[in-house]
């Protein structure tokens, strides 16, 4: 059995548009072992949020397998895969999508308490993380009282609330100016090898790929 974190076994994926069936994944396969952190370049259009949501289990494939510490999730229920992606997967997106109306803080939160853990539990993890993440004084902040770099500070905090084994990211630094996007990558790879996740991170920028353990790309559906 593998003891990868994340495996795709010859995932498909297609969309139907009105010209008719477009093929998107043929096939791909990807093992990703914990503790590593592979770095996902291709040209937009290639399918790369697509691969991300099937590995965090936002989408079924339409052929092919994920399995999440080994265990295989296409039959899983809808209910079963929320679960297993609440306890196992954490997620970082391009744009942070904070809830505006609650704080920093209050953001780290919600995610606990939604998997059942009690507020005050919940409160302590939030400010340990939100504190490792420079952001001391800030937890009482909205986001919209945040700058670009600290709203994504928090968007990782979060993701990383529930102590998930996977963490999956979507451009996590492209909104950012290349000064900001520097740091904040470079604590989002800090707090991902300090606890020995396994990650993909889709990004455009060589550098901060090269940064990675490995880098993979999308070509004809497949993963090379």
């Amino acid at each position: 059995m593998s003891s990868a974190m994340l495996r795709l076994a010859a995932v498909e994926r297609r969309y139907r548009t009105e010209a008719g069936e477009l093929p998107v994944l043929r096939g791909a396969e990807l093992e990703i072992a914990p503790g590593e952190i592979v770095a996902l370049v291709a040209p937009s259009g290639t399918g790369k949020s697509t691969l991300l949501h099937l590995a965090g289990l936002l989408e079924r494939p339409d052929g092919g397998e994920v399995f999440i510490g080994g265990k295989a999730a296409g039959k899983l229920s809808d209910k079963e895969r929320t679960a297993l992606r609440r306890s196992e997967i954490g997620f970082v997106y391009q744009f942070h999508h904070l809830l505006p109306e609650f704080t920093a803080e209050e953001n780290v939160v919600l995610p606990q308490m939604m998997a059942g853990v009690a507020r005050a539990k919940a409160s302590a993890r939030a400010k340990e993380l939100l504190g490792g993440f420079g952001l001391q004084g800030r937890e009482h902040h909205r986001p919209g009282r945040l700058s670009g770099g600290e709203q994504q500070r928090v968007a990782i905090a979060r993701a990383l609330a529930n102590e998930p084994k996977l963490l999956l990211a979507d451009e996590p630094t492209g909104n950012l100016d290349v000064g900001t996007s520097d740091r904040v990558f470079t604590e989002l790879l800090t707090a991902v090898r300090g606890r020995g996740l396994a990650a993909l991170i889709a990004t455009h920028n060589p550098e901060l790929a090269s940064r990675m353990d490995r880098v993979v790309t999308l070509k004809d559906g497949k993963i090379t």
